[in-house]
């Protein structure tokens, strides 16, 4: 444990997980702007913020909960909990209250479905997740997944007040990317998961394995993908966004399927960090070309 000191606001900011908190903001942004109804500018705006706390709320949870496995993984040893700048009650009490205000807020800023989609994101994340899945199986990653693949839904719930074939493809393409954009962070991390005892696929099935499902996942994330092209939020720029994305992405999920660890070792995971870093802005221009497609629908210059 680090040696500790007073606890300052930054530390608090920190429990939050600012940066899983921008990709839950910005595909819950997505899913509330390409909705077909649009929603007040203030409760749009109220509508994200509430979803933000909700994000932040899972994620001091999480830490509360983990805390004793950051302590033992490098990367997150210097987290305010495990380094003793903040009491883990202090984050198990920001946590609840932070998730009963935005889940309330919400159901009434925006409506009962959107809530109820936040305190299931919640729910999932730290219940099914963190305290069930994450210690337990391999396979917590996948199923996991799904708690960060909500807030899109959660967005075009606000807007429309229910769930349609486009939100629920949001959601799956994000579900179905999770998986490979984990495994190849697990790939080059690994000793941090093995010493916390988290059995990710790297530890209890091996490399070899964890390469081949990165590649298996990828060859359903494609259809997936454009599939969501098809429907009423879709359209060619989509498409030819996401051929590209997908064919990159492809292209680097074999490469890091075809190679041994002695390769792997040799150039320090070359392939396994360059397909990391694709997986992020996979996602991204995704979501933007998403965007773009709403802005052009407007317009009346794209969609079927």
């Amino acid at each position: 444990m680090s040696d500790p000191r007073p606890a300052r606001p930054g530390d608090y900011i920190v429990l939050l997980k600012p940066r899983v908190m921008s990709l839950v903001v910005f595909t819950a942004l997505v899913g509330l702007l390409v909705a077909p109804v649009p929603m007040d500018p203030i409760r749009a705006v109220l509508s994200i913020l509430c979803i933000a706390l909700g994000g932040g709320a899972s994620g001091a949870l999480n830490m509360w909960w983990d805390a004793d496995i950051d302590a033992k993984m490098r990367r997150t040893a210097n987290r305010p909990i495990p380094a003793g700048r903040v009491a883990p009650r202090e984050a198990l009490v920001l946590g609840l209250v932070l998730s009963v205000l935005s889940v309330g807020v919400l159901s009434l800023v925006a409506n009962p479905v959107a809530g109820g989609l936040l305190a299931f994101t919640i729910f999932f994340y730290v219940v099914i997740y963190s305290v069930l899945l994450k210690r337990a199986t391999p396979q917590n990653i996948v199923i996991g997944g799904a708690s960060g693949a909500l807030p899109p839904m959660i967005g075009w719930a606000c807007a429309t007040g229910g769930i349609s074939v486009d939100s629920l493809l949001m959601f799956a393409l994000i579900f179905m990317w999770t998986p490979p954009h984990f495994w190849a962070l697990a790939l080059f991390v690994k000793s941090d998961y093995g010493r916390a005892g988290v059995p990710m696929l790297t530890e209890t099935h091996g490399r070899p394995s964890t390469r081949r499902h990165i590649l298996g996942y990828t060859l359903v994330l494609i259809p997936t993908s454009l599939a969501l092209g098809l429907t009423s939020i879709g359209g060619p720029v989509y498409l030819a966004v996401a051929g590209v994305l997908n064919l990159r992405f492809l292209i680097g999920a074999w490469a890091v399927f075809r190679r041994t660890e002695d390769q792997a070792e040799a150039d320090n995971q070359r392939a396994e960090r360059r397909l990391f870093r694709l997986s992020l802005s996979y996602l991204f221009l995704h979501f933007c070309a998403l965007l773009l497609e709403a802005l052009l629908h407007a317009q009346g210059l794209s969609g079927w």
